[in-house]
């Protein structure tokens, strides 16, 4: 499991480990640790030219340490000083004894002892434009607000040169708290962090700005809580949640999902929503509703039932939404049962959102951002730019567990929880009735005894796998996902 961590625990657990270790020990470890990704990144590191582009802080320090690194295997090296009276003295002066050069961005912002100063942004731009690599040291993990105008004009250089560009702990310019985004960021081709995951390098916008992530160890991991903020399922974890039936297990020991979903008007959402929950380790699958022939014609197993919820058959937990048109009579009814329940599509639109706050039962809502937006009466592009924000507020003001779906799905919890996060899906999954797929496999992990957190989280991390198995670099529907569902559990299992 991937964790991270908040800039306020990260900068705790920096401070206790520093005063047990010499003076500069912690820098001394990131920079060895920047520098050899550096170099595994240029592969040949003579004769390459590699700038810097340093901020006051202790990422400018990082890369003034790794860069001088570089220069003593003959990279040529010049560090571009945004605060020139600011910068880190030590890795200032390492540079400079390694042969490294020294250019302050701003021609006000020459400090004295520098060896040569820009004529406006022209010395720069040329210095950046030239470099085989960048690497990125203006702003650290406390980084607010966006960049300041000489960092964002410098971004935009570094976006213009063909350089591979690496970012020290994070890219300058995106929140590492939140994931979010103000104005213009420098966009990395691999992001060496320390310590610990920031949660800004897994959320998006901000991970689209990270590349790959290479984490460097400089013994944080002693001295970090063991809860963390956030987390990042990977095979192994997901493999452990899984069910898996036993020598005694019988279709109704191994739980049995309910599907209220479909209409006239929609009939493949509930076909769709049956296929995932065919397939997501539950016993039995009952579905209730007007598409009960369509369901059968697909799959003749399904428990088909048009009485109502409340006369189907006992479950163990309910999926109702998708495809439901206006049936909002169907959704009170199973927001009602006393078991987990799995809200999505019209159900978010349909349901009364005081019953979902008065149930004790769990509850996992499934909206995506435009969804999300409604529950919350802000826009859609405001849930977007900050979706672990967005979705804690969602589980917080519903009492249940939220997964907001999109290129990294966040799955927050209502009880203060560590949030977790999924990046195993691919942008072929935008289709119709993908979401559909999720939500019975989500809910058939739930009947099959799972916590919603753990039922949210695995579920998108299977679909997310299904999805890229399914595409394979081309365009796929939501039935061939839900088809290569069995080939992503096989995946994670082995």
């Amino acid at each position: 499991m991937r964790t991270a961590y908040s800039v306020e625990t990260v900068r705790a657990a920096e401070r206790e480990l520093m005063a047990r270790l010499p003076e500069g020990a912690l820098m001394q470890r990131a920079a060895a640790g920047l520098a050899a990704a550096c170099a595994d990144l240029l592969g040949r590191v003579y004769g390459r030219r590699v700038v810097l582009l340093v901020g006051s802080g202790d990422n400018g320090g990082d890369a003034l340490y790794a860069g001088a690194r570089l220069a003593r295997r003959g990279a040529g090296v010049v560090a571009l000083l945004l605060s020139a009276e600011r910068t880190h003295a030590g890795g200032l002066a390492a540079l400079r004894r390694a042969g490294g050069r020294v250019v302050p961005v701003a021609s006000g912002d020459a400090g004295a002892g520098t060896d040569a100063r820009a004529s406006g942004f022209t010395a720069v731009e040329e210095a950046v434009l030239r470099a085989d690599l960048v690497l990125d040291g203006i702003v650290g993990i406390g980084g607010k607000g966006g960049l300041r105008p000489e960092a964002a004009r410098l971004a935009e250089v570094v976006a213009e040169s063909g350089a591979a560009v690496v970012a020290v702990d994070l890219p300058s310019g995106v929140d590492a708290d939140t994931g979010e985004v103000h104005g213009a960021a420098v966009r990395a081709d691999l992001t060496v962090t320390f310590g610990t995951h920031k949660p800004g390098l897994l959320i998006d916008p901000a991970r689209e700005y990270a590349g790959s992530v290479r984490l460097v160890d400089i013994g944080l991991g002693d001295v970090l809580p063991a809860e963390a903020e956030l987390e990042a399922l990977q095979h192994a974890d997901v493999a452990a949640l899984l069910p898996v039936p036993g020598a005694e297990s019988d279709k109704y020991r191994r739980g049995v999902v309910g599907i209220a979903a479909g209409s006239a008007r929609y009939p493949g959402a509930a076909v769709l929503a049956v296929s995932g929950a065919l397939r997501g380790g539950a016993g039995a699958v009952r579905y209730v509703g007007p598409a009960g022939t369509a369901v059968l014609a697909r799959f003749p197993e399904t428990l088909v039932s048009d009485q109502g919820p409340q006369k189907a058959g006992r479950v163990q937990a309910w999926v109702v939404g998708p495809g439901a048109g206006d049936d909002a009579g169907t959704v009170a009814e199973v927001l009602e049962a006393d078991v987990p329940v799995l809200i999505d599509a019209d159900g978010l639109r349909l349901a009364d959102l005081d019953a979902v706050r008065a149930r004790g039962a769990a509850t996992l809502m499934t909206p995506h951002a435009g969804e999300a937006a409604a529950l919350l009466g802000v826009s859609r592009e405001e849930v977007e730019g900050a979706r672990l924000k967005r979705a804690r507020e969602l589980a917080g003001e519903y009492r249940a567990t939220v997964l907001l779906k999109g290129s990294t799905t966040v799955v927050a919890g209502p009880a203060g929880r560590a949030v977790r996060v999924n990046a195993t899906g691919t942008p072929w999954l935008a289709t119709a009735g993908s979401g559909d797929v999720l939500s019975g496999l989500a809910g058939s992990l739930l009947a099959s005894g799972l916590s919603a957190l753990d039922a949210g989280s695995a579920a998108a991390y299977l679909h997310g796998l299904a999805g890229r198995f399914a595409a394979d670099g081309a365009p796929a529907g939501a039935h061939d996902v839900a088809e290569a569902i069995a080939e992503a559990w096989r995946d994670v299992r082995s």
